[in-house]
């Protein structure tokens, strides 16, 4: 079983920044090299949607509303995935929640972290 742990999430004024990360710590090292992995949201009372993935080959997207602010990274020496997310809007307001799926097309959810937007 695969285990993502994010972190990151927090309250902050809109144009601020955030950096989250999503650890996989007991996956074996090729496995996440070999995954796609993307970062989603769900904002309260709607549904969950993807903000930006990376493939294995590292390319990237990102959704069209995020585009130009967010940037994701993966660092599979660190087992780690980030979004660094700036200009920060309230509309960003959401749970993020990590997304891994290898190879074998196998798909693992992290549990959450609440980002909140403020004016």
């Amino acid at each position: 079983q695969v285990q993502l742990v994010e972190s990151g999430g927090d309250l902050v004024q809109a144009g601020g920044s955030l950096r989250l990360s999503c650890a996989a710590p007991r996956i074996i090292l090729s496995t996440f090299s070999m995954s796609t992995m993307g970062w989603y949201r769900q904002p309260p009372g709607k549904q969950r949607e993807l903000v930006a993935a990376v493939t294995v080959g590292g390319t990237t997207n990102y959704a069209d509303s995020v585009k130009g602010r967010f940037t994701i990274s993966k660092d599979n020496a660190k087992r780690t995935l980030y979004l660094q997310m700036n200009s920060l809007k309230l509309e960003d307001t959401a749970v993020y929640y990590c997304n891994l799926r290898n190879s074998r097309g196998s798909e693992y959810w992290g549990q959450g972290t609440q980002v909140t937007v403020s004016s």
